[in-house]
């Protein structure tokens, strides 16, 4: 592109995601800016140089937020906005969004301190599931099945000094099968879905659950799509769980890895991408 439009994309380490984004945007003529977001910072005042657009690849939630709110007080738009990064990127507050528009979702209990975490399971049931905040891949998450469980895993938790381990999130353990539904959203379009089957109860691709492709029915896409109206749009990935009563969504990731979708279904997840931030860019 020769009129001076530019992608920066905002990243913690080159991933395979990372390349097939950089590849896509090559292949589509559009120059690529490479953010280290160990590397950068941000001033008060507006540098003389940014880019059109930000495609927000961090892993770390916290750097997520305040890089995309440093870009947004410069006038660069980010994909996904700083607002979306927010709500999405903690359980806390993406279960909340999900309730409030009636998206389906497991049941929830909010404690605030590890001394009341124990009526938030009993009010939950056994078994339950302990999940932090904010994470991905499932670390630092813990189903327990009965109180002498809870009781070590919150005893745990109140050992720890960070903060976040002081909050809470309690989740019914769903009776699904041995997979979960993984599906890709770009804007209001599903781009692809897959299964993900594990013998553990946690099916994450990064915890080495196999993956297939998922057939798109109109329930997963109009369920998906609402999901990520929920979270406010752009590019999400939507964790649903095949619940005994339906689809549950029980989790939307902002900056997902997809290279496991990709290789399930052959869709050109990075294309797809690297199109919509350029639209947003373009705006």
């Amino acid at each position: 592109m020769s009129d001076g439009f530019s992608l920066g994309i905002f990243y913690t380490i080159v991933r395979p995601e990372e390349k097939a984004l950089f590849a896509a945007a090559e292949a589509r003529g559009i120059p690529v800016e490479r953010i280290d977001d160990g590397e950068t910072t941000f001033g008060l005042d507006r540098p003389a140089h940014l880019p059109s657009v930000v495609l927000n690849r961090s892993v770390s939630h916290t750097r997520s937020l305040y890089a995309t709110r440093c870009f947004a007080h410069y006038g660069v738009p980010t994909v996904n906005a700083p607002e979306v990064v927010e709500v999405a990127g903690d359980k806390i507050l993406s279960s909340l969004r999900l309730a409030e528009r009636g998206v389906p979702t497991p049941r929830t209990v909010i404690a605030l301190s590890p001394e009341a975490a124990m009526r938030a399971i009993e009010q939950i049931g056994y078994p339950a599931v302990l999940k932090p905040a904010v994470g991905s891949w499932g670390r630092l998450m813990a189903k327990v099945d009965d109180a002498e469980e809870a009781e070590q895993i919150l005893e745990h938790k109140a050992a720890l000094t960070s903060p976040l381990h002081s909050v809470i999130y309690v989740q019914e353990y769903v009776r699904k099968p041995d997979r979960d539904l993984r599906v890709f959203v770009v804007g209001d379009e599903v781009v692809a879905a897959m299964y993900r089957r594990s013998a553990d109860w946690r099916t994450n691709a990064a915890r080495g659950a196999s993956t297939e492709p998922a057939p798109v029915t109109d329930e997963l896409r109009e369920l998906s799509l609402r999901a990520a109206a929920a979270m406010g749009g752009g590019i999400l990935a939507v964790d649903l769980m095949e619940a005994p009563d339906g689809l549950t969504v029980h989790e939307v990731n902002p900056t997902p890895e997809f290279k496991a979708l990709a290789g399930a279904t052959g869709a050109d997840v990075a294309g797809k991408v690297i199109e919509y931030t350029v639209a947003v860019g373009r705006r």
